[in-house]
C-alpha cells in the first residue's frame, strides 16, 4: 500500500496500522535483546571460566537452561518494558536517576532489600518476603558462580587446605576444620533454611487467609511456592544423602534436584516470579513521585485547586495519546483535556451526567 492510499484511510485504521507497526517493531527489539542477553552470558561463562577450563561438565545442564532462561528474560522484560506506561516510567526514573544518585540508592535500599513498603502493610508478610527473597538471592550468589565456572576450589599446599579461585585467580586460602570452611560448603544449606521458612510462613497464610483465598490462582500462587519447595527439599535430600546416609540415593537425587531447578529457571521468565525483574520499575515509580512532589503542581481546569505534579499528568496525557485514546474536548473557553479535571470534579461531572441521562 503506498502513501497515498494510507492517507485516505479512515483514522481509526491508521491508528491501528500504526499499533500494529509498534508491536513488530517491539517483538523484533524484544528478540534482539533477547539474544544479546543470552549471548553476553554464554560469553561470560567461557571467558570466566579461562576457556571452560574451570567449568565443570557435570553443570552443563544448569548452564544451558540459564543460557535459555536469559534469553526469555530478556525478551520479556523488553516487551514489558516498551509498553507506553513502562517505557515512561522507566525514561524518568533513569534521568532522574542520573540527576540524583543518592536518592536512588536510598530507593533500591527500601524497595529491593529491606523491602519496608510491605512491612507498612504486615510485619508477617514482611518477615515472609525477606526470607524468601534474601534465601533465594543468598542461593543464586552462591550456586551460578560455581555452575559457570567462576568460582571454584583448588587443593592448597596441604590436603587440608583449600585456595578459592575467582575467575582464575586465587583470591583466599582456607583451612577445611574452620569456621570459615563450614560456613562456605552449608551456605546452600543456610540459604535453604531462609527459603524453607518463607515458604512455610506463605503457605500457611495462603490456606488460612480467607481473602488471600479468595483471590489467588494455582497457576499464579500456588505453583511457584510447589516448585521453589521442590527446589529446597531435593537439595536438602542431597546434603542429608552424603552426610549422614553414605551417598545412598545420591545419583537419583541428582537427577531430581536438577529437573526442580530447571522447572524454576524456566518458570522465572513466564511466571509470578518475573516480578522480581519488574521490581526495577518499582524503583522508579519512587524517584519519580518524589520528583513530582518537589517540581511544579498543576491546577484543575474547573476548581484550580491543585491536585497532582505537572510532570505526572503531562506525561499521562503523552501515554493516552501513544495508546489512541483521546481525552480532549471542547468547552465555551475552548478545549479541555479530561486529565486536566481533578478527581472531586470528575465524581461531580458523573454524577451530573447520570442525572441528566436519568432525565433529573
Amino acid at each position: 500500500m503506498n502513501e497515498n492510499a494510507t492517507n485516505v484511510l479512515p483514522a481509526s485504521c491508521r491508528q491501528k496500522t500504526k499499533t500494529h507497526g509498534r508491536q513488530d517493531a517491539g517483538r523484533t527489539m524484544a528478540v534482539l535483546v533477547g539474544l544479546a542477553f543470552a549471548s553476553v552470558l554464554a560469553l561470560a561463562i567461557y571467558i570466566g571460566s579461562h576457556g571452560l577450563r574451570n567449568f565443570d561438565p557435570a553443570l552443563v545442564w544448569y548452564a544451558v537452561a540459564s543460557v535459555l532462561a536469559a534469553f526469555a528474560v530478556g525478551y520479556r522484560f523488553t516487551v514489558w518494558a516498551l509498553r507506553p506506561a513502562a517505557r515512561m516510567y522507566f525514561r524518568r526514573g533513569l534521568k532522574l536517576a542520573w540527576q540524583n544518585p543518592k536518592l536512588l540508592f536510598k530507593s533500591s535500599s527500601k524497595k529491593m532489600v529491606a523491602q519496608t513498603f510491605i512491612k507498612e502493610r504486615s510485619h508477617y508478610r514482611w518477615i515472609m518476603h525477606l526470607c524468601l527473597s534474601g534465601g533465594s538471592t543468598l542461593a543464586l550468589a552462591v550456586t551460578f558462580p560455581l555452575v559457570f565456572g567462576w568460582v571454584h576450589f583448588d587443593a592448597g599446599a596441604t590436603a587440608e587446605i583449600y585456595v578459592v579461585n575467582v575467575f582464575g585467580v586465587a583470591v583466599r586460602e582456607f583451612g577445611i576444620h574452620g569456621i570459615e570452611a563450614w560456613l562456605m560448603f552449608n551456605m546452600l544449606n543456610i540459604a535453604a533454611a531462609f527459603v524453607m521458612v518463607g515458604l512455610l510462613m506463605a503457605g500457611w497464610r495462603r490456606l488460612t487467609n480467607a481473602g488471600v483465598r479468595a483471590v489467588q490462582s494455582f497457576t499464579e500462587d500456588i505453583l511457584p511456592l510447589l516448585i521453589i519447595f521442590a527446589v529446597t527439599a531435593t537439595g536438602f535430600m542431597l546434603t542429608v544423602s552424603y552426610s549422614f546416609l553414605k551417598g545412598q540415593g545420591h545419583g537419583f537425587l541428582v537427577w531430581v534436584h536438577l529437573f526442580t531447578v530447571v522447572l524454576l529457571i524456566f518458570y522465572i521468565p513466564f511466571g509470578k516470579l518475573f516480578h522480581m525483574f519488574q521490581r526495577l520499575c518499582s524503583v522508579c515509580v519512587s524517584l519519580y513521585k518524589k520528583a513530582g512532589e518537589e517540581g511544579p503542581q498543576v491546577g484543575c481546569a474547573v476548581c484550580h485547586d491543585e491536585f497532582a505534579s505537572q510532570m505526572h499528568v503531562d506525561d499521562l496525557k503523552t501515554v493516552l495519546d501513544q495508546l489512541g485514546f483521546n481525552y480532549r474536548f471542547a468547552t465555551s473557553k475552548g478545549e479541555v483535556h479530561y486529565q486536566d479535571i481533578c478527581p472531586k470534579c470528575r465524581r461531580r461531572f458523573l454524577a451530573a451526567n447520570q442525572g441528566k441521562t436519568l432525565g433529573r
